[in-house]
């Protein structure tokens, strides 16, 4: 006795949802998320970047000028002055 073919097409119907059901997952488990940061917001994060680094620079000068180990240079501070007050 030979049986081929029988009642398949009941089986293939199956095999075929459970084919598109695992093609479906795999498309929506590819997926990522993307974030993007506006040039605004770099901006900002820049400016909070040296923000932060002028507050150190003020507290290293500081702290040189309270242990009397700031110098200054006399000819730089003369040319600001006259720069100032002569709008050069």
């Amino acid at each position: 006795m030979k049986i081929n073919h029988i009642n398949s097409s009941g089986i293939n119907p199956y095999q075929r949802q459970i084919s598109q059901q695992t093609q479906r997952a795999n498309k929506s488990s590819q997926k990522t998320d993307k974030v993007e940061i506006s040039s605004e917001a770099k901006e900002l994060q820049k400016a909070s970047q040296l923000e932060q680094e002028r507050s150190r620079k003020i507290a290293a000068l500081k702290q040189q000028v309270q242990n009397g180990t700031y110098q200054t240079d006399a000819e730089k501070t003369a040319e600001g002055i006259l720069k100032y007050f002569t709008g050069k």
